[in-house]
């Protein structure tokens, strides 16, 4: 865990290590939620971001239209 300087302009910066982990680039938006006296700055990837990533998943098993109901 990694702690922060507010800066006079309410600036943080997100460490280095925090910034990696999470292939965070300048300009990079995040979501900003203050809840029960926490802040979490979530990334705000697109959708076109989760490309591929059920690459090589078997689909058997799945249901098709006519077994829905």
């Amino acid at each position: 865990m990694a702690s922060v300087l507010i800066s006079t302009k309410y600036q943080v910066v997100i460490p280095k290590e925090v910034r990696g982990d999470l292939r965070l680039k300048p300009g990079h938006k995040m979501i900003c939620i203050a809840k029960d006296g926490v802040i979490h700055l979530i990334p705000d990837r697109p959708i076109s971001s989760l490309r591929g990533f059920a690459k090589g998943m078997s689909i058997e098993g799945l249901r098709d239209k006519t077994d829905r109901v």
